[in-house]
């Protein structure tokens, strides 16, 4: 058997390059991380009912309910109109934070990575 066949020859200009294209790209990721947590979605339910806001870090920020939804004989529904707007605040925010991050990473998803 040949010498060295079989083996990948040692590229380290290929390797530096791209050292430097991750570490570009993860001060872009922190860059736009930062970002977003000064971002904010809202999200509303029941026609305007209850409104929820969430921030780029997937946190809650306000609920607001207009009062002429609060019924003490309906909490279920009161219930049920916080749980959808937050769940949409939320939602909203996860496409947020995956759209801009994949502005950085080309669309590739690394779970775990943001």
């Amino acid at each position: 058997m040949a010498k060295g066949r079989g083996r990948m020859p040692m590229m380290p200009g290929n390797m530096n390059n791209m050292l430097k294209q991750v570490q570009k790209m993860q001060k872009q990721m922190e860059k736009t991380q930062a970002e977003l947590e000064e971002k904010e979605v809202e999200a509303s339910a029941g026609g305007g009912a209850v409104s929820v806001k969430v921030n780029g870090k997937r946190e809650i920020l306000d609920v607001i309910i207009k009062p002429e939804v609060v019924d003490p004989d309906d909490i279920e529904m009161l219930q049920d109109l916080i749980l959808a707007a937050t769940n949409e605040a939320l939602r909203k925010a996860e496409e947020m934070v995956t759209q801009e991050m994949g502005k950085i990473t080309g669309g590739i998803n690394v779970p775990g990575l943001f």
